[in-house]
């Protein structure tokens, strides 16, 4: 249907109070199977890669397997750049043809966090097409090769969140409020709602548009994500779950045929796992039929 950036498709889902789900994939046989997914509920999707998988794959393949498979989709797909800490990097995707560039500049000085991430949205709005996310405060856990310990975090102030975004003229506002990258250590993560719905009901009180970000899906119950996305988050992020199962579908093939060496076997269970776990998602965000 389209290729689009990230504000495109989550000022739809802010309105209609869903989410639009923003999976990391780190090949091509996960790339398939989430947009494959996708297309069969009729959901909106953004497509994430960290800088790590970006540099493996290489920019100008990653993108050119994006707009061939993303402008055959019969849904709008967005391809995102997440936790880019270098402003050169962000820059250089915005160039080969990312359409949604996270600069993350998080753990600056609040001031040396608009500087740069105002630099990227300002580069990004100069091409055009391209939106850009930010974030304020931190979040705990491991994103690609940044690491936060959980006593070294610190949620976002509502009252800055408005700021940063006037001052920094970014597109989507990914605030911290106790969520975590990687696998939660309880049944219960501590994620501070009331926080969100301060910076929700801020933005909407100074009529910003800004759509939220949640960053951290892997393992939060199904009730609070619910919750979350009816307090603003339009967008959530779900890296870990899509690696672990990945990694454990691939082992479970193999095991049980140990004997095969049928590659597009073991491509095929894989992906149609990813898939499965994908729909899950897919049914919690509430974005089935909204592309």
């Amino acid at each position: 249907m389209a290729i689009v950036n990230a504000r495109e498709i989550l000022q739809k889902a802010k309105k209609g109070k869903y989410a639009v789900g923003a999976f990391n994939i780190t090949n091509i046989i996960q790339l398939e199977g989430v947009v494959e997914a996708h297309v069969e509920a009729q959901a909106p999707l953004i497509i994430q890669t960290s800088v790590s998988p970006a540099k493996f794959l290489g920019e100008s393949v990653l993108v050119a397997v994006y707009r061939e498979i993303a402008a055959a989709a019969p849904i709008p797909v967005c391809l995102h750049l997440d936790h880019c800490q270098d402003v050169d990097y962000c820059k250089k995707c915005a160039d080969f043809g990312w359409t949604n560039i996270m600069i993350d500049a998080s753990r600056e000085p609040f001031e040396e966090n608009i500087r740069r991430t105002k630099e990227v949205a300002d580069y990004c709005h100069k091409i055009g097409g391209i939106t850009v996310e930010g974030e304020l405060g931190t979040v705990a856990g491991v994103e690609d090769q940044i690491k936060v310990v959980e006593d070294e975090s610190k949620l976002c102030d509502p009252e800055q969140a408005l700021e940063f975004i006037r001052r920094s003229n970014v597109d989507l506002l990914a605030p911290a409020i106790g969520t975590a990258h990687g696998v939660y250590k309880t049944k219960n993560p501590k994620v501070d709602f009331e926080r969100l719905d301060t910076i929700a009901k801020l933005l909407e009180a100074n009529k910003m548009d800004t759509p939220l970000v949640i960053h951290g899906g892997t393992g939060l119950p199904v009730d609070t994500v619910k919750r979350l996305i009816e307090l603003g988050g339009s967008k959530f992020n779900v890296s870990t779950d899509l690696k672990h199962t990945w990694i454990d579908a691939t082992y479970q093939y193999i095991s049980a045929n140990r004997d095969e060496y049928d590659p597009g076997k073991l491509d095929k269970f894989a992906k149609n796992a990813i898939k499965e776990k994908v729909r899950e998602w897919i049914d919690m965000f509430g974005s089935a039929g909204k592309a």
